[in-house]
């Protein structure tokens, strides 16, 4: 660590991150009032919902989620697939079964209360460092150290690491303990969650109305936009595929992919395998009179993006496994697609509707 960086006094941070979080905090649904004890279970679903995903889009998911599974013995007795189908939209559908999962742990292994300390909860389905350490925090006031994205680009502009990402998350990580006080570790965390959502923007921050300004080491160079520095994005790799519409009166062939591999144990329309080039009709799910549609359905996934054909075919009296269902059309909403496959629905809707 170089001597600017090292200047920084690491007990000025917490009291002026903190006075500020007392005025500024967000109110948000899952969050305690002051005063108010924090409800485990709230900040464990909203931590998962949060990831890759923004505060705007979870408000109103999460609120439609707790009316319906309010905690986690309601979650443990839930059917995983109604559970999947609420998810739906959120992205990395594990963490769905993983929510399912670690709320029968509580239920079964520790009288239905989450554990406080960050190593058992690390111990839960789908918890990692991250998520163990916010909840030990900011539901529990055990002192954890919290890094998320928006702590990451604070960390790493208040102290200036300039090893491009993801090589620097162990300073910035380091970095992150020095300032993280022994009391009010969880509202420390949502402090430095609210300034980077508010105030320490990826671009265009406002360093003047940021508490931390004078500790800043970036605002010291006068560059804080241009960290953390990350790496450069490699391109990914493009697959093809044909999704089939299948339709026998009002309703519309659904099947629950495997629960295993992507989008497991959702509800999806059929589709063929997703190769380096289109596969046509390779696998329909019957033999129909196929009509493949000039239209595509694009969609980006973490390690590739995909575009897919769609074909649409009518039929009578086809029967099919336990995994596969007749959906009424009029009712698909409900079906919890996800969204590659919501938007081919859409797609056929829109021409034939």
């Amino acid at each position: 660590m170089d001597a600017t960086r090292s200047s920084i006094d690491p007990t000025r941070i917490a009291p002026a991150l903190l006075g500020w979080y007392d005025t500024h905090r967000r109110a948000l649904p899952w969050r305690a009032l002051p005063g108010e004890a924090a409800d485990p279970y709230r900040i464990w679903l909203s931590e998962v919902m949060l990831q890759q995903t923004t505060v705007a889009a979870v408000r109103p998911r999460f609120a439609a989620w707790v009316a319906r599974w309010p905690d986690f013995a309601s979650l443990a007795a839930a059917d995983e697939a109604e559970v999947m189908a609420a998810w739906a939209g959120l992205g990395y559908y594990a963490r769905a079964r993983n929510l399912v999962a670690a709320a029968k742990v509580v239920v079964a292994d520790h009288g239905g209360a989450f554990p406080h300390d960050e190593a058992t909860l690390r111990t839960l389905p789908g918890l990692g460092a991250y998520t163990a350490a916010a909840v030990a925090a900011i539901a529990f006031g055990q002192r954890a150290v919290v890094v998320d994205a928006n702590v990451e680009r604070v960390v790493a502009r208040l102290f200036a690491i300039d090893t491009p990402l993801p090589g620097a998350r162990v300073p910035i990580r380091a970095a992150a303990d020095r300032v993280t006080p022994d009391t009010r570790a969880g509202d420390f965390a949502q402090a430095m969650m609210d300034l980077g959502s508010a105030i320490c923007t990826p671009k265009k921050p406002s360093c003047l109305l940021c508490p931390l300004q004078h500790d800043c080491v970036a605002v010291r160079r006068g560059a804080p936009e241009r960290l953390p520095v990350k790496a450069a994005k490699k391109p990914k790799p493009q697959r093809y595929g044909t999704i089939f519409w299948l339709q026998r009166g009002d309703d519309v062939l659904l099947v629950r992919r495997p629960d295993k591999g992507l989008l497991g144990g959702m509800r999806a329309l059929p589709t063929g395998p997703w190769t380096d080039a289109s596969p046509g009709l390779a696998d329909a799910p019957a033999a129909a009179g196929w009509e493949l549609r000039n239209v595509t359905v694009s969609h980006g996934f973490t390690h590739f993006d995909i575009e897919l054909s769609l074909a649409v075919a009518l039929t009578e009296a086809h029967q099919f496994g336990d995994d596969a269902m007749w959906w009424p059309i009029v009712d698909l909403d409900r079906a919890g697609l996800p969204t590659l496959f919501a938007k081919a629905a859409s797609a056929v809707l829109r021409r034939d509707g």
